[in-house]
């Protein structure tokens, strides 16, 4: 479901570039060899600023067969890497072309520079990627994935799903390994999150994000009231290095995109290996070329057979055991509102939120659920909430056995602006932007059909953080239906009906008891509202207690839960302290 980019030959690797001075590139790329493909030398290639007059052009060729090192849409322009063909074709398409050769020195300068500044900050040992430091390594992510199972084993497990293609074919490799978090002292069938990333190995912000995740959840269990609820009740598994061969190619500063299997363009070729992007089996070649390549130095290559790659193998066969098939066979039938389950396969870069279907045509049967999630993804993250198709075409990608076979809502992430993203835009927007879209997929991972239409809960408080059991605690939140992303389509908004709070049993288990929430100004007229409730302590046991809320629209939707904490301390014990008051005592 994702694009078309570019892979590095011998005259455009990064890591090449890294002693090169500006003044030489354009002489250093002129002498340096050119890849051979299917027997003939590949054109050359120039590095150019491609400047549009629609942004939505600059998106479809971002995500393409044209190859793009960056989008940066709010200048004006892509960075593309394109022979004399492509150039003519760019500008009869309304492209104006400037050649910029010294663009990949210059990223890769300030990455230096930003990487020096952080090590001076720190006064540690350097770790991660060269020059990217904020990106851990493969091993750095197994290691630490592998001691969070070892460290809190009712939490998390170290799951082996299959291997590498260098790992099968006693070439090195590595585990493809999933990341299991739920709390497995809670019993019961737990609704199920599966999001995978780096499978295309170039894009670095993709796993430490799904990593970062990983850690919120895991070090809020029992600390933060909705990290606590979502590993009590739903299950997250993470899929954090999808490609680990190719990831490792990457790491040295090869714009690697695909996997490393040498039967492909050649044992020794940076072009070779398959796209595992288009090599799952559903909708494998279903476009008669137009979504993939059949060329093996394409970066697009599909591979010579669905499911042909071991990497896909071991995808499709972890989806298949997470979740029953509730679609039917045709392309437009639609999975029942109430199915469970989300999928996301987290790419970048283009700030795309992306939803099946990829290819042929018709829109999926759950377009409209699905289009309702995607705009809720997009609030947070800003990113374009678009169908798949309506960007360019795709087949056999990784939605295949998720949406496509079994019905499971499934999307696309294309985070950020370039493929190797400097460290100081992945820490200032790409992770405050995406983490809230991550918790929001794990918050409505039980009916995400169905959830997403309601409103959003906020700015949620006890008017005391510590109360005496028999007291009456306040609560307050605001209820809010206009979240989500209008920038492509309209969602529509309404006025919020009612909300209401439990106490440490949620509603789909038994002996839930709801209290219901008034409008704190009297009337429930407006699509944002702040509710209000007396929260009775009187048989609640002395400890700490989980309190969730959840509004509900005139339409009838139930929105997300949102939940905090609630202190009950023994009749008489404590003195009644506001959290602004117990701010100031710390």
């Amino acid at each position: 479901m994702t694009r078309k980019a570019f892979s590095c030959n011998p005259g455009y690797c990064l890591a090449a570039l890294l002693s090169l001075a500006a003044p030489a590139l354009a002489l250093a790329q002129a002498s340096l060899p050119q890849p051979t493909i299917h027997g003939r030398e590949a054109a050359p290639r120039q590095t150019m600023r491609a400047y549009f007059d629609d942004v939505r052009k600059a998106r479809a060729i971002a995500h393409s067969r044209f190859e793009t090192l960056a989008s940066e849409y709010e200048l004006g322009y892509v960075i593309v890497q394109l022979n004399e063909q492509e150039a003519s074709e760019l500008r009869a398409m309304g492209f104006r072309l400037v050649p910029d050769p010294h663009w990949m020195t210059q990223q890769l300068e300030q990455a230096r520079k930003e990487s020096e500044a952080r090590a001076r900050a720190s006064q540690a040992t350097a770790t991660g990627i060269p020059n990217y430091s904020c990106y851990p390594t493969v091993e750095e992510v197994f290691t630490e994935a592998e001691g969070m199972a070892a460290n809190k084993p009712q939490l998390a497990s170290w799951i082996d799903i299959g291997d590498s293609w260098a790992k099968g074919a006693g070439q090195g490799g590595y585990d493809l390994r999933v990341l299991k978090l739920t709390n497995s002292a809670v019993s019961g069938d737990k609704p199920k999150l599966f999001i995978n990333a780096g499978i295309h190995a170039r894009e670095y912000t993709t796993t430490p994000l799904v990593l970062e995740f990983a850690r919120k959840l895991y070090n809020g269990h029992g600390v933060d009231a909705d990290a606590t609820w979502i590993l009590d009740h739903h299950e997250v598994h993470l899929l954090l290095a999808t490609n680990p061969d190719g990831r490792k190619k990457a790491e040295s500063g090869i714009l690697w995109r695909k996997n490393t299997n040498t039967a492909y363009c050649g044992a020794t070729s940076n072009y070779r290996g398959a796209d595992l992007n288009r090599n799952f089996g559903f909708t494998w070649n279903i476009s008669n070329g137009g979504g993939s390549s059949g060329n093996a130095c394409s970066e697009t290559y599909r591979g010579p057979s669905a499911a042909s790659e071991p990497e896909t193998r071991a995808v499709e066969a972890y989806i298949r055991s997470l979740w029953p098939d509730r679609r039917g066979p045709n392309r437009t039938d639609p999975a029942p509102l109430d199915t469970s389950g989300i999928h996301l396969d987290i790419h970048s870069h283009g700030r795309l939120l992306l939803w099946p279907w990829g290819s042929n045509g018709a829109p999926a049967g759950n377009d409209t659920q699905l289009a309702t999630l995607g705009r809720k993804f997009a609030y947070w993250n800003r990113h374009t909430p678009q169908r798949s198709l309506d960007l360019y075409e795709t087949d056999g990608t990784s939605d295949g056995p998720s949406y496509g076979e079994l019905g499971v809502a499934s999307f696309t992430f294309e985070l950020g602006t370039a493929f190797f993203q400097q460290c100081s835009y992945y820490n200032s927007t790409v992770l405050p932007d995406n983490m809230p879209a991550l918790m929001y997929a794990a918050k409505v991972v039980r009916t995400p059909y169905q959830t997403p239409a309601g409103p959003d809960v906020t700015a949620l408080a006890l008017n005391y953080k510590r109360v005496p059991q028999g007291r009456p605690a306040t609560l307050v939140a605001r209820v809010d239906d206009t979240r989500y992303n209008q920038t492509n389509g309209t969602e529509p908004t309404q006025t919020i009906a009612a909300a209401e709070a439990y106490i440490d049993v949620p509603p789909w288990l038994s002996g839930a008891r709801a209290i219901p929430l008034s409008a704190r100004d009297g009337s429930f007229d407006a699509n944002n509202e702040y509710v209000v409730g007396q929260i009775d302590t009187t048989g609640l046991s002395v400890g700490q207690h989980l309190v969730y809320v959840r509004g509900q629209d005139a339409a009838g939707n139930w929105g997300a839960f949102s939940a905090l904490f609630m202190q009950v301390d023994a009749p008489n014990r404590t003195a009644l302290t506001s959290p602004q008051k117990e701010a100031q005592r710390r």
